[in-house]
């Protein structure tokens, strides 16, 4: 089976997941942390002190807990299903109802012979606007979080910084008129060894004098002076 990789956008998102045990909430929580329109959870006993403590500091205002059973006009114009209970009678038949209409089905916990999610959750870690996400394609769960722990060591060398510094540039480049090309070649020359490593540690140290004198050796002339400037936005 090979997967096809994808960012969602929940912004407009309507969300079921069902069965709220530890897998659950987990799911719960994630999926409140991208503002879907709105989340539905079904458990007909859950734990509403580890449900709680699982989502505090999220915004709930669009999350709805019932304490019942699925039904299947639950999955009715939904866009994720999420079937998280520990009964794989009840997950698989979620997930043939979500593959007969059409709707995606990820499923975190047992199934039955012959039955099958639509879609695996993968992986993944964020430091500031940056997300990774990975998968072994089902073969090992186990291998993916030793690979997220390799990959959140990697990351820590000061990539957020610099993906905030190319935002912050992006538009006055942009407003330069220069053209895509042009555009292209001052990004990618910012994101290119030996440049990209010493503008990270220079920002990592907080060193604005180095930083802005990096950025400025790959700018063009009409914004060499704005430096310190768009460095001084990541404070």
């Amino acid at each position: 089976m090979r997967y096809y990789p994808l960012f969602l956008n929940l912004a407009e998102a309507r969300c079921l997941v069902v069965g709220a045990g530890p897998v659950g909430r987990r799911k719960i929580a994630d999926l409140l942390a991208c503002g879907p329109s709105h989340l539905l959870a079904l458990d007909p006993r859950p734990d509403e002190t580890a449900i709680k403590q699982a989502l505090e500091g999220l915004p709930l205002d669009r999350f709805s807990l019932e304490r019942r059973t699925f039904r299947p006009e639950d999955a009715e114009n939904r866009t994720l299903v999420f079937a998280a209970t520990p009964s794989a009678e009840v997950n698989s038949a979620i997930a043939r109802l979500c593959r007969n209409t059409g709707t995606l089905c990820n499923v975190a916990g047992p199934l039955e012979d012959g039955a099958s999610g639509s879609f695996l959750v993968p992986a993944h870690l964020e430091n500031g606007p940056i997300t990774l996400a990975l998968s072994t394609g089902g073969c090992s769960p186990a291998l993916a979080r030793a690979l997220k722990e390799d990959l959140k060591t990697w990351l820590q060398d000061g990539y957020a910084l610099l993906a905030l510094l190319l935002k912050a540039l992006r538009p006055r480049l942009l407003a330069l008129g220069l053209g895509s090309d042009a555009d292209a070649a001052v990004f990618r020359a910012l994101c290119a060894r030996p440049l990209r490593d010493e503008l990270m540690d220079a920002l990592a140290r907080n060193d604005v004098d180095a930083a802005a004198s990096l950025l400025r050796s790959a700018l063009p002339a009409a914004l060499s002076l704005s430096a310190e400037e768009i460095i001084h936005e990541l404070d």
